[in-house]
């Protein structure tokens, strides 16, 4: 897990980059390499975070044998000791790395060597024979990957939006995309970012960059979905559990200690009954904020009972917020996904402190299998005919998430509703579809990967293999759903590995008691972002009297939602972190 900057155009230098790239000190703290081109039209740059092959010859940028390649490498190939069996007879590998083996599969194999990759990456390979240039990001976008133009015309790619800023892009900001996100709740749904001129290469394309620059397709979840499944349960189960154990096991292959991210729910306990057969002694990790309605560590404790794992309990306190949200927001570059958001960052925190490098998560089963409570209301409403699906559903939110009738109509008119294309399916399947490339997983993939960075630590997330994903998806809908229960054929799967209280335990959102905060200990400061935001934005943006009615109905009524109310914040957290001093 690294940080990587490139830039490509003429007559380049190595100072250039070199003066920035200290700010992605943190996604990786253990080296930083600079490399220049020998016609200086490309400068690579890269901070390491050392997670598989410890030494000096795991630094990056990294030259191909033959020195025609060179590659800056953000991410993890978990199944790069397979591939570098198949071509050790053709290449003299002279490390130990993963970032060596995707160089000489590059070589061997062109653009299709993505297509044998098993991991989390984003990467920017240059090639001096050509003198050319592929960015590329992984299929499910864990990794982030942004590309702009710079005011001096050269092409700039980096893992982090910030430092296009340093290297001179003006701090304007993409008020589509804010109009978007406050009319309609998409975050991370087209190429567009919160910022003017910054793009973000969409999960599962590449960049080439040659005399013109193109953005073309690689990998595609919903290609692959046929749901022409004849096998009984038995068998899939079968292949899914191997697959599953595979997944899990291939994540656990570091050079440094690997712990587990842990809550009280199904996917969080699968995920430790299978750790335990990797190293029963795995560190675990859980976020609370000493709220009872919300907590979820006596579902934790059940979990843990028998098992030998040593676990740390992170607390969020109310107290701690502001400073907080002001820092992952800097870090974040663009807005984030409130308070739980700040819970993880405790626990990334913690396992820095006792040095632990990586953290395995939970994330994906629910867009596999189905198990947001809305799911279910798509067997009832026809979405898929209807060409309706929901904006920003909320896992149990009952009420309108969003505000748009707050703002400014001129401002709202700039807002783009987005309708994906449908699959000839299901609506359950064309819902999961559109949470995997468009909304759930992508605002969580990029929140979860600016605070683990932000404090140097690995996520890996086993969930999102894509051969999972493959097999889940192709099911019938009784699979995922039956009888009311969502995740159905996986809680049998789980009947293997847990404790039936576990197996059958219903879906609980995680959450921290954000809404009782924002009336209660956070108040004050919520109001006061609020005003940051009215200040800057009010008449033109946002409409001033409905805001401050809004803010007040919240406050004094009965409600179980607070997105729209953290939108707001937002705002002001943006202002007062990017554009205070511009």
């Amino acid at each position: 897990m690294c940080g990587i900057v490139a830039i490509i155009g003429n007559e380049l230098n190595k100072d250039r980059i070199a003066e920035v790239i200290g700010s992605l000190s943190h996604r990786g703290p253990d080296a930083e390499g600079v490399w220049l081109s020998r016609t200086s039209k490309c400068v690579l740059a890269h901070r390491r975070l050392s997670i598989i092959d410890l030494s000096e010859d795991g630094n990056q940028p990294m030259c191909s044998d033959m020195n025609r390649y060179c590659i800056i490498l953000n991410g993890e190939i978990y199944n790069y000791l397979e591939i570098k069996e198949e071509l050790k007879d053709n290449y003299d590998f002279r490390t130990q790395t993963d970032t060596e083996v995707l160089l000489a599969a590059f070589q061997r194999w062109g653009i299709s060597c993505f297509d044998r990759l098993i991991g989390m990456f984003a990467c920017v390979i240059w090639d001096e024979q050509t003198q050319t240039a592929i960015a590329v990001r992984d299929r499910f976008g864990v990794k982030p990957l942004y590309y702009t133009q710079l005011p001096g015309g050269e092409l700039a790619i980096s893992s982090e939006i910030k430092i296009f800023h340093e290297l001179g892009l003006p701090r304007d900001t993409d008020v589509s995309t804010w109009a978007t996100y406050l009319t309609y709740g998409f975050y991370d749904n087209s190429e567009r970012t919160f910022w003017n001129g910054v793009q973000s290469l969409p999960p599962g394309h590449y960049l080439t960059i040659d005399n013109k620059i193109s953005v073309n397709k690689w990998y595609d979840l919903r290609d692959r979905i046929r749901q022409s499944e004849t096998r009984n349960e038995d068998e899939v189960m079968n292949e899914y559990c191997n697959m599953l154990e595979e997944s899990v096991n291939l994540r656990f292959r570091s050079d440094v200690s690997v712990g587990i991210n842990l809550s009280g729910g199904l996917d969080s306990s699968i995920l430790l009954g299978l750790a335990q057969k990797n190293q029963s002694d795995v560190d675990a990790f859980t976020f609370i904020t000493g709220e009872p309605l919300y907590d979820e560590l006596p579902w934790v404790q059940q979990m843990l009972e028998g098992y030998p794992n040593p676990h740390h309990v992170c607390m969020l306190e109310a107290n701690e917020v502001p400073s907080l949200a002001a820092k992952v927001q800097k870090n974040q570059d663009e807005p984030f996904g409130g308070l739980p958001t700040l819970g993880y960052a405790k626990i990334f925190e913690r396992a820095r402190d006792i040095g632990v490098k990586v953290l395995l998560d939970g994330q994906g089963m629910d867009e596999q299998w189905a198990g947001y409570d809305y799911y279910y209301s798509a067997l009832s409403e026809n979405l898929h005919a209807s060409n309706k699906l929901p904006i920003v559903p909320l896992q149990g939110c009952s009420t309108k998430p969003i505000r748009p009738e707050c703002l400014i109509p001129d401002f709202r008119d700039n807002a783009v509703y987005f309708m994906p294309p449908s699959l000839p399916s299901d609506a359950l399947t064309n819902l999961q579809c559109w949470d995997i490339r468009y909304s759930k997983l992508p605002k969580a993939l990029r929140f979860n990967d600016r605070v683990s960075m932000m404090y140097s630590i690995e996520l890996r997330e086993p969930f999102l293999d894509h051969r999972l994903f493959e097999i889940a998806l192709n099911q019938p809908i009784e699979r995922k759903i039956q009888n009311g229960i969502n995740k159905w054929l996986l809680r049998r799967i789980a009947k293997e590995l847990l404790p039936s209280r576990i197996v059958n335990a219903s879906k609980r959102p995680l959450q921290v008691a954000q809404i009782e905060w924002f009336k209660g200990h956070l108040k004050n400061w919520v109001e006061s972002m609020i005003e940051v935001a009215l200040e800057q934005y009010g008449d033109v943006w946002l409409d001033v009297k409905s805001v401050r009615r809004e803010w007040n109905q919240f406050v004094n009524t009965q409600t179980d939602n607070s997105f729209y109310i953290w939108q707001w914040v937002s705002i002001g957290l943006f202002h007062e972190c990017f554009l205070r001093s511009k």
